[in-house]
C-alpha cells in the first residue's frame, strides 16, 4: 500500500490514494499504521476516494487513530487538497471534496510556480449550536445551545460550551495560557470524550485567551487523543469564544503545532472558515 504522511499544523495523517488503492478493513489498517512506536505514526488514517457524485473533485474518507469512524478534519481536508491539486487529480483553486458531514469547498494557495500547495482555506459551513444538533443531552431545552453549562468531572466543576462543526466539541475557558500548560489532558480528556452527556462522544477544547483576537489552545481528541492541532476545534472554541462574548469573530488560534486563522462571518447563513498550512512530511509503502 502506497502511502503519503502529511500535516496541518502538527495534525498528521497517513493518506492513501483510493483512485489509484484499494484498502480493505480500513479500521484495522487505522490502528496499525497510526502507531507511533509499531507504525508509521499519526493521529489516524485518510483515504482519498472518488466521489460519489459528480459535483465533488474527491471523498475524504477519515478514521481515527483508534479506527473509529469520524465526520471532518479541518487539517486533515487541507491535506487532501494539497494531494488532489499536487498529483492532478482535479487542477484547480477551489477544490470540492466530500465529507461524512457534507460537501466541503477548499482553497488552495500555491507558490509563485503554481505548483505546490502552501496553505488552503475550508469553507466549513455554519456551526450547530442547538444540543440536538450537537448532540449534547444535558436534559436542557434540545432546541437550545448549551453555553457555559455546568459539567462535573473527576470531582471538579467545568463550564462548557458545546459546539458541531460537523462532530462535536466541549469547548472550555482557563484563566492564562500558563494554566493552559498546566491542564492533566491525559487524565481529564477520556472522561470528556466518553461523558454521558455526549451520546457520540466528544473532542475538547481547552482555550486561553491572548486577546480578542488571539487564544491558545490544547486539545483531546475522540479516539486520538492530545493532538498538535485540530481544526474543527480551532472552528469550535472560536465560534464558542463569540457566543460567551470572549472574543472577536476573527481569531489566530496557537496551537502546539502551529496557527490556523478562523473567520466566523456574520450574515450568509454564518459560515466558518479556516485557513492554515498543508506540509508533506513522506511517502512510502506499507508492507
Amino acid at each position: 500500500m502506497r502511502f503519503t504522511k502529511m500535516h496541518g499544523a502538527g495534525n498528521d495523517y497517513v493518506y492513501v490514494n483510493g483512485f489509484e488503492e484499494v484498502v480493505e478493513n480500513a479500521p484495522v489498517v487505522a490502528r496499525r499504521v497510526s502507531h507511533r512506536r509499531l507504525g508509521v505514526g499519526s493521529d489516524g488514517l485518510i483515504l482519498i476516494q472518488p466521489p460519489a457524485s459528480r459535483d465533488a473533485d474527491c471523498r475524504m474518507e477519515m478514521y481515527n487513530a483508534d479506527g473509529s469512524r469520524a465526520q471532518m478534519c479541518g487539517n486533515g481536508i487541507r491535506c487532501v487538497a494539497k494531494y488532489v491539486y499536487e498529483h492532478g487529480i482535479a487542477r484547480r483553486m477551489d477544490l470540492r471534496i466530500e465529507t461524512d458531514a457534507g460537501l466541503k469547498t477548499v482553497r488552495v494557495f500555491t507558490d509563485d510556480a503554481g505548483e505546490t500547495v502552501m496553505e488552503a482555506e475550508v469553507d466549513m459551513g455554519p456551526p450547530a449550536i442547538a444540543r440536538a444538533a450537537v448532540p449534547f443531552n444535558d436534559g436542557g431545552d434540545p432546541r437550545e445551545p448549551a453555553i457555559n453549562v455546568p459539567a462535573e468531572i473527576l470531582g471538579r466543576t467545568f463550564r462548557l460550551t458545546a459546539v458541531s462543526m460537523g462532530n462535536p466539541h466541549a469547548v472550555l475557558l482557563l484563566d492564562s495560557p500558563a494554566s493552559l500548560d498546566k491542564v492533566p489532558l491525559e487524565e481529564w480528556g477520556p472522561h470528556f470524550e466518553h461523558h454521558p452527556w455526549f451520546p457520540e462522544r466528544t473532542n475538547t477544547e481547552f482555550i486561553a485567551l491572548r486577546s480578542r483576537g488571539e487564544m491558545d489552545l490544547r486539545v483531546w481528541e475522540r479516539g486520538s487523543g492530545e493532538t498538535f492541532a485540530c481544526g474543527t476545534g480551532a472552528c469550535a472554541a472560536v465560534v464558542a469564544g463569540v457566543l460567551n462574548g470572549w472574543c472577536e469573530r476573527d481569531v489566530v488560534v496557537h496551537l502546539r503545532g502551529g496557527d490556523l486563522r478562523v473567520r466566523w462571518k456574520e450574515g450568509d447563513g454564518g459560515v466558518v472558515y479556516l485557513t492554515g498550512p498543508a506540509v508533506q512530511v513522506f511517502s512510502g509503502e506499507w508492507d
